[in-house]
């Protein structure tokens, strides 16, 4: 009898609308998809493997709460597809899963806390790991005691095979025959330096503040072949927090632009914040609505927060992964991306529009040249990014952005010492009209700090415009900018580091209605090229007509 493939099946089911599933899970669930059609090496999926752990769960873990309590586990669909695509693909050789991270976001009451505790148990007995160290980490150790003292252990005491074989000891579960353990662990606790960690369980993601507790996490985990970090949460209030920054990664990762196959994340969330009232699409950020979730108990709530603005941001923040204090996002992914490219050469001795966004240290610097040919409404883009070199590998651990690779393909100039030197943009315009006859009309830029750098230019021969930073300055330009990425009218040769910086960009409205650029979740998302592409379309703006009639 063949094993079931439940990637497939739920695949299939989103597939067919019988599944209702965000914009996020659809991209993990295709590239899943996409990878057993089309398997890449040194990598197979292994559909034994990846069976393993959910026919340890069902057959020798029980529910420890109400209203199931003494009753065996029964995973659901969505659980069952999600442990398959982590314990499934393995290296061909050595059988080691390729998987080592796990991000799951998904509103409250779904079953996260029970399916880790059983998942720690698997890890703990079942994966044939020696010494093996299993945590269960929360900000606080009442927090960290949920999977583990009120699930896990309960699971083993109801459970024969277990019980005959785990030891429940003062402050963790032990393994003597591999002699392992799982603990509870608060991120506060001074123990954790010392870790040597083949399975962790950090719970409530959200609420931890310092981004140490992850890192510690991560490097503890460097001498085990095949461990496993599983981080599960609901969004939360905390702003800037280790949260915001796995969230981003994960995006990134989803959208293809940055490249980690040891990586996966199950996000579930509302695609659109006016989602929450239409019941039909609660099962977005609930995959277990209707079993494990009360749906009653959930229109009750829905119910409640429309009359009560106080409730209002926990029920779409807890129950729909809406993160409330955030600004309104710009453009989704599909509307910015567009994959065409084009050749230089075809751009040679035309006329352009510049534009630049300079920062001196943290942020990114950008220099823009946007092109139009005579008879289309195209806009062709060139851009460089420009960062200390002193500062890449500090922006790249930090960040988790491949600054370097994209340094090495020559989108990113590093400029020498730990600031961005402005002569080093000026040579880049330079070049762009000595080597391709590329000349700007007008370039546009920021006031702001870059006095002496437009007095350099000026020297050079540019035509320099003031492009001040306000929304009433910036939001016609922006709208009209944001339509024509959706209509794919601006080819930017499918520049990864464009595509990143306009993936991070929010919007803050005015009374008037007027829009401006400004940064989403993060200070860590960079937005200085989409800021840069924004002043050359407002310089294109305010100069079409002249514009038109040069080239």
């Amino acid at each position: 009898m063949s094993l079931p493939n439940y990637i497939l099946e739920y695949w299939n089911k989103i597939q067919s609308g019988e599944i209702v599933a965000c914009r996020r899970l659809i991209q993990q669930y295709q590239k899943l998809v996409d990878e057993l059609n089309n398997p890449r090496d040194p990598w197979a999926f292994d559909l034994e493997k990846a069976n393993q752990p959910i026919e340890f769960i069902e057959r020798f873990c029980k529910q420890a709460k109400a209203p199931w309590f003494g009753q065996p586990m029964r995973l659901e669909l969505f659980q069952k597809a999600k442990i398959q695509a982590v314990f499934g693909f393995v290296h061909k050789e050595t059988g080691y899963r390729r998987c080592r991270e796990v991000f799951t976001l998904m509103g409250r009451k779904n079953g996260k806390s029970t399916e880790k505790a059983a998942l720690g148990l698997y890890m703990l007995v079942g994966d044939g790991e020696g010494g093996a160290e299993v945590y269960s980490i929360a900000t606080k150790r009442d927090q960290a005691r949920i999977v583990f003292t009120d699930h896990a252990v309960p699971m083993v005491a109801q459970s024969p095979a277990l019980s005959k074989h785990i030891r429940k000891r003062k402050s963790d579960l032990y393994f003597p025959l591999t002699f392992s353990k799982f603990e509870p662990l608060a991120s506060d606790s001074n123990s954790l330096d010392g870790l040597n960690v083949h399975h962790a369980i950090i719970d409530e993601l959200h609420a931890i503040k310092d981004r140490n507790l992850y890192d510690v996490i991560k490097q503890s985990m460097s001498a085990r072949k095949q461990p496993l970090l599983d981080m599960i949460t609901t969004a939360g209030f905390v702003r800037e927090c280790i949260f915001d920054s796995i969230y981003t990664y994960a995006c990134n990762v989803l959208d293809g632009i940055v490249e980690d196959e040891r990586f996966l994340a199950f996000i579930y969330e509302l695609d659109d914040r006016s989602e929450w009232t239409d019941f039909r699409m609660w099962e977005k950020a609930n995959p277990g609505l209707g079993v494990i979730k009360d749906f009653a108990e959930l229109a009750a709530n829905v119910e409640r927060a429309k009359n009560d603005p106080d409730f209002l941001p926990t029920v779409l923040t807890k129950d729909f992964n809406v993160r409330d204090t955030v600004a309104g996002t710009w453009l989704t992914f599909d509307q910015i991306n567009n994959e065409e490219t084009f050749d230089i050469e075809e751009l040679r001795d035309s006329y352009a529009i510049g534009g630049a966004d300079l920062s001196s240290t943290t942020d990114l610097s950008c220099a823009t040249l946007l092109i139009m040919k005579p008879g289309s409404d195209k806009k062709y883009c060139l851009q460089q990014y420009f960062l200390p070199a002193d500062l890449i590998e500090q922006r790249v651990k930090e960040d988790k952005i491949p600054y370097d690779k994209w340094a090495q393909r020559g989108l990113l100039t590093l400029c020498e010492g730990n600031k961005v030197n402005f002569s080093d943009v000026t040579a880049w315009f330079v070049k762009m009209f000595q080597e391709y006859g590329i000349r700007p009309l007008w370039i546009g830029y920021d006031p702001w700090n870059s006095q002496y750098w437009v007095q350099e230019m000026k020297d050079m021969g540019f035509n320099m415009v003031i492009v001040r930073q306000g929304a009433q300055t910036l939001s016609q330009p922006m709208k009209e900018m944001g339509a024509d990425l959706c209509a794919k009218k601006i080819n930017y040769g499918n520049n990864p580091v464009l595509k990143w910086n306009l993936t991070n960009v929010s919007i803050k409205v005015d009374e008037n209605g007027n829009i401006r650029p400004i940064k989403g979740q993060s200070s860590r998302q960079r937005i200085d090229g989409a800021v840069s592409l924004l002043i050359a379309y407002t310089v294109l703006f305010n100069n079409l007509q002249d514009y038109l009639n040069i080239i």
